[in-house]
């Protein structure tokens, strides 16, 4: 809450965008200043900036501005409330359909609007709205289908214009590290829970971001899990399965070259052998695997899986 009415330049700063967007947004949409004195330009109060934040987060998600507006006029509280008295709220804005645009706009097909608003944060190296982004979709939708719907159509979109431009590292990785920070802040099961299943990237691999996926939707389902992380060496994985005595592991490999079976085989062999080896990962060719290893495909199929051998 602001302690006293600000200018329309200290509320851009805030929302991080331009003044002349609060004029437009005020011009056409009613959503300006209401706190006037004779002589003086208006402000903005406390309820002003509330609504405008609603406002700057749903157009962050896609929809379009004459239909968020109208939404933020509907909220009389500020938007980290999420339960306001308005029951349309605790459902999803609606989707647009509003098509990809071109120049550097990232492609995400018929993912919808939140994926699309994504993706203009995620050029626009917009941390905080990726974030605000992030949070909602998971809230709402849960951690497998903000993964399916959502964060994977960005990346892909992200990957097709790298391979045809060469540019946008900078974007993949802050992307990326948004989404490794809003996944690892979904609620872990209590610390007396012990973790049955034991993920990790396989020897050289350095890709972990859908394992972090897995991690939180299996804590959302109530399971435990150690996250190894990436480049974890035979050896070390071996240690870690002989000192927790995990019932499932999981070994992603993202290229052929990081797909070693022999880790397989010595999970498979060794005096600590857990309930469940399974490999994830396009890496890994499912011909070379031992029988006894499934390759896991989607996040639904591995939360599917490891959660039904970790409860076994």
């Amino acid at each position: 809450m602001m302690d006293e009415a600000l200018t329309a330049g200290a509320v851009a700063r805030r929302l991080g965008v331009a003044v002349t967007t609060l004029r437009t947004w005020h011009q056409r949409y009613g959503l300006g200043p209401s706190q006037h004195a004779p002589g003086q330009h208006r402000r903005y109060t406390s309820d002003d900036m509330d609504r405008l934040q609603v406002m700057r987060r749903l157009t962050a998600q896609g929809v379009a501005p004459a239909e968020a507006a109208a939404w933020a006029r509907r909220m009389p509280v500020p938007i980290e409330n999420t339960a306001p008295a308005d029951p349309a709220w605790t459902t999803d804005p609606p989707e647009t359909t509003a098509r990809d645009g071109g120049g550097h706009a990232i492609p995400v097909g018929r993912a919808g609007a939140t994926a699309r608003g994504l993706a203009r944060a995620a050029i626009r190296l917009d941390a905080a709205a990726q974030r605000d982004i992030l949070e909602m979709t998971i809230s709402r939708r849960g951690v497998v289908r903000a993964w399916d719907e959502v964060i994977m159509p960005v990346l892909f979109g992200i990957g097709e214009r790298y391979a045809a431009t060469l540019k946008y590292i900078e974007v993949e990785h802050l992307l990326s590290r948004t989404v490794t920070e809003t996944l690892g802040a979904v609620s872990r099961p209590p610390a007396g829970v012990t973790p049955r299943i034991l993920l990790t990237a396989a020897n050289e691999e350095q890709h972990t971001l859908p394992l972090e996926a897995l991690a939180a939707a299996l804590a959302e389902a109530g399971f435990a899990s150690r996250l190894l992380g990436a480049r974890v060496p035979p050896d070390a994985l071996a240690g870690a399965v002989e000192r927790t005595g995990p019932t499932v592991v999981v070994i992603w490999s993202q290229t052929p070259g990081t797909a070693d079976t022999a880790h397989l085989d010595r999970l498979l062999t060794g005096p600590h052998r857990p309930f469940l080896v399974a490999a994830a990962g396009p890496g890994w060719n499912k011909q070379d695997l031992p029988a006894e290893v499934p390759l896991l495909g989607g996040l639904t199929e591995a939360l599917q899986v490891v959660t039904a051998a970790a409860a076994a």
